[in-house]
């Protein structure tokens, strides 16, 4: 499992997607439902580890501000959904490769500190969490699909320190092409 204590960079989803997939969260993982918006995670959890919590605010803005500058939203098509190894965890993946590797990579470069990550960078929209699965639940979850795209127009940074609720310390909007 990921660290349950860090700062993290996460792409909440807007629009059609975030709905969808708060609607799925809702039905088969209500507690991942109320902790945590739709999202995909860029830092803490593959790729690269979290970024340590007493790392000031003003350096991680001041070092992912010109990425977002200088990053045209993206939309990308899930996957079908997928358990992780060995887990009861499904999610929706995206591609490791492309425009969205690119951007993990030019946050992992950008000089801030990042615990180790656990695992490859394998970018994902979580819609099942904390439950054990039925095989009737796996079945239905497996069976899913989000046609709308993941959009990615924003970087939300947040403090997570397990058991208390994450609190979001800023937000970046991505910027160029506009």
């Amino acid at each position: 499992m990921p660290p349950s204590f860090g700062i993290f960079v996460l792409a909440e989803l807007p629009g059609e997607a975030g709905i969808i997939v708060r609607d799925i969260q809702q039905r088969y993982d209500p507690k991942l439902a109320r902790l945590t918006p739709p999202h995909i995670t860029l830092v803490g959890s593959s790729g690269v580890g979290s970024i340590p919590t007493d790392t000031p605010v003003e350096q991680i803005r001041a070092a992912l501000a010109p990425i977002a500058a200088s990053t045209a939203p993206l939309s990308l098509p899930f996957g079908p959904p997928h358990r992780f190894m060995q887990t009861e965890i499904v999610s929706l993946p995206l591609d490791q490769n492309g425009p969205l590797r690119m951007l993990h990579e030019r946050i992992a470069r950008c000089g801030l500190p990042f615990r180790p990550a656990r695992f490859m960078f394998s970018p994902h929209c979580t819609l099942s969490f904390y439950p054990t699965l039925t095989p009737e639940s796996e079945r239905e979850l497996l069976a899913l699909r989000v046609e709308a795209p993941c959009v990615v127009e924003r970087l939300q940074v947040y403090l997570t320190r397990d058991p208390q609720p994450s609190k979001k310390l800023f937000e970046l909007e991505l910027k160029a092409g506009e």
